[in-house]
Formats: C-alpha cells, sequence, structure tokens
C-alpha cells in the first residue's frame, strides 16, 4: 500500500485583498480568477464585495482564499482599511493604460506599508495588457517601482485571462503554509467538545 494514501491533505485558509482605483479591473480579475469569466460591462463595487476561491499548490495542499474586493471610488477611501485589516495578502492593481492609476497604486502600496498587518504579502498588477497598443506605463517602469520595494510584480488581462490564475498561485506560494496549519492544529487542539462529558458516578441534582 503507498503511504501517500495514509498522507494528510493539507489546507490553509487565507485573506486577501485588493485594492486600486476605479475602473481598473478588480472586479474583472476576481470574476476571472473565480469563474473564469469576464463581461466587458460591470457596475461599480460598492464598499466591497466578497468571495472565496482555492489554488491546489500540489495534490496534497490546497490554499483557500477569502477575497475582498473593495471599490475604487474616492468616497470609499476611508472605508478600505476595514477590509485590508488583517488581510494576509494584498493585490494593487492599476491599468497599464492609465499613468494616474500606477500613482493611486503607489498610495495604496503606501498605506499597506503603514497600517497593514506585519508580513502582508504585496503584489502589484498591471491589468489590461490586452491593450498594449494603448499601453501608458512600462513594464520596466512598474516592475522596478515593485521590486525596490520587495514586492511581487504580474502583468494579466483579466479579459483574455492571460497571467490571472498564475498571479494567485505565486502569491498562494508566498503565503506562510506551515505557520497557518500550527496555528489551526492549536486551535483544534484547545476546542473543548461540549457532547464528551466527564465521566461521574455521581447523582446529578434536578432540583
Amino acid at each position: 500500500m503507498s503511504s501517500s494514501l495514509g498522507s494528510e491533505h493539507r489546507f490553509a485558509q487565507f485573506k486577501l485583498v485588493l485594492l486600486g482605483e476605479s475602473a481598473v479591473g478588480k472586479s474583472s480579475i476576481v470574476q476571472r480568477f473565480v469563474k473564469d469569466s469576464f463581461s466587458d460591462f460591470r457596475e461599480s463595487t460598492i464598499g466591497a464585495a466578497f468571495l472565496t476561491q482555492t489554488v491546489d499548490l500540489d495534490a496534497n495542499t490546497t490554499v483557500k482564499f477569502e477575497i475582498w474586493d473593495t471599490a475604487g471610488q474616492e468616497r470609499y477611501r476611508s472605508l478600505a482599511s476595514i477590509y485590508y485589516r488583517n488581510a494576509q495578502a494584498a493585490l494593487v492593481v492599476y491599468d497599464i493604460t492609465q499613468e494616474s492609476s500606477l500613482d493611486k497604486a503607489k498610495y495604496w502600496i503606501k498605506e499597506l506599508q503603514k497600517q497593514a498587518r506585519g508580513g502582508i504579502i504585496i503584489a502589484l498588477v498591471g491589468n489590461k495588457t490586452d491593450l498594449e497598443q494603448e499601453r501608458k506605463v512600462s513594464s520596466e517602469e512598474a516592475e522596478s517601482f515593485a521590486k525596490g520595494l520587495g514586492l511581487l510584480y504580474f502583468e494579466v488581462s483579466a479579459k483574455s485571462g492571460t497571467g490571472v490564475r498564475e498571479c494567485f498561485k505565486q502569491i498562494a506560494l508566498k503565503m506562510p503554509i506551515e505557520d497557518s496549519l500550527r496555528k489551526r492544529r492549536e486551535r483544534k487542539s484547545r476546542t473543548v467538545d461540549l457532547n464528551k462529558r466527564p465521566s461521574t458516578n455521581e447523582q446529578q441534582c434536578a432540583c
């Protein structure tokens, strides 16, 4: 009998948040990752949207992302910290055809570095590579900025799907899986099973 049959499947869960200016394609990236679909017409996110999706790293390891897709409009900016607080990963998205969107992305990165939990994995993500002919932000400029701050860097197209799945997989590979599993085992060991009452010969008083 193969010893692998008895190996325990490793499952870790992490909170991930998307930040960036309105209309850069945050929701479209999530839709492509979660549902493998794309819509040319999407209403702006109000507040934040919540979705989940898993990534299989190997035959015995699965990472589940709890995804908070935040609104990019200025009026919702003050609410963003509610969603990125305690997040373990963040995608900061910009539109490669809009230089101003990279400036907004840099703002969000600074906010994360100041206010998010220590050890958060941050990825700078340039979306809309399907519009290469309209590119305004060079890959070299954005990647150099990301590397200078020790961030992950990806370019994707939510419309075609290019790079989206790989982006989330690479982030999953950076997550502290062993630490998450250890904490999960510790929580489980402290859980009291209320259905298991200590045996006793004493009669319980019903008065």
